[in-house]
């Protein structure tokens, strides 16, 4: 995935170039991962950039850090209009958003409430996460030996920066077998999500995804597919999945932030369906793309203009 950097960084309430927005060596982020973050997007539309779901994406910001104890030394308002200025100053027709909030040095001990608090907000211009053909062909995947978390041990529901250990060893697995990405199970072994994606599967015209007990995140894109499907009179059910329904289900996908909507055209080596976008995802995705890149009205305020003070 080619990536190219904006060349502004907003730091701690100033927007700085991209090499001197650095943080010490001793930040307690780095030791320990006490940081939380959003990947949004923004899609180029005929009048200018737009950000996908803005609103949204700031909610489970603050919900994350809530869950994480750690107070955002920002208002909503600020970080919204951070993230807007960020992309008009780097001059973006499209990109991907990175707003993190993390402890700074203050203790080299694991209890951290005596750290400062920073946030940031990074643009990048990214091609398609799982590969410039995924869209259209679809992917590999394969079951993960590693396991999400456990109910009691990390909160799923959050986007913990030291959390995403877990999904670095999903995906680098995955990598290693030759699949471009992992699917986990949760640890009773069921279908859980990727290692930064939902997953959906259909199956004699109805679309499954795994509950948010299954130790997922709440997607974005997910509650934006779970619309979608309604409008297309689809029904969605948020169901435990067994590993084994993977291998005969009818379609496959997987969506996010970053993955967007990308079909799965095989799992284990096994071929998912016929082996290519199936009906109810190409639906989908036509519906979602008609969306985001102007192409329909945005019926639903998903889209928030840049260019909108």
């Amino acid at each position: 995935m080619a990536t190219k950097n904006g060349e502004m960084v907003w730091l701690d309430g100033q927007l700085v170039p991209w090499g001197q927005a650095t943080v010490h060596v001793a930040s307690h982020a780095l030791h320990y991962g006490t940081s939380v973050f959003e990947g949004i997007r923004a899609y180029g539309l005929p009048e200018g950039p737009a950000v996908f779901r803005l609103g949204e994406h700031l909610d489970r910001l603050w919900d994350s850090a809530k869950i994480s104890r750690i107070e955002i030394p920002y208002s909503r308002q600020e970080i919204r209009q951070a993230i807007l200025e960020t992309i008009r100053v780097n001059k973006h027709k499209a990109c991907y958003i990175r707003p993190i909030v993390f402890r700074g040095w203050g203790t080299i001990s694991v209890g951290a409430r005596s750290c400062p608090i920073h946030a940031s907000i990074i643009t990048l211009e990214m091609g398609k996460y799982l590969g410039p053909d995924a869209l259209e062909n679809g992917v590999d995947a394969g079951v993960s030996s590693w396991r999400r978390m456990a109910a009691d041990t990390y909160p799923a529901a959050a986007k913990i920066g030291g959390q995403y250990v877990n999904s670095q060893f999903i995906a680098a697995e995955a990598a290693n077998h030759g699949y471009t990405e992992g699917i986990a199970l949760d640890v009773n072994g069921y279908v859980s999500e990727g290692s930064g994606e939902n997953i959906f599967m259909a199956r004699r015209g109805l679309l499954y995804t795994p509950p948010l007990g299954g130790s997922i995140l709440d997607g974005i894109t997910r509650r934006c597919v779970m619309t979608l499907a309604e409008e297309l009179g689809v029904e969605v059910r948020e169901e435990l999945i067994p590993r084994e329904l993977l291998y005969i289900a009818d379609e496959l996908f997987f969506c996010g932030t970053a993955a967007e909507i990308t079909p799965i055209r095989s799992v284990d080596g096994i071929v998912v369906g016929e082996g290519r976008r199936g009906p109810i995802t190409d639906q989908l995705m036509k519906k979602f793309f008609e969306i985001v890149e102007g192409r329909t009205p945005d019926r639903h305020g998903w889209l928030t203009p840049v260019n909108q003070r």
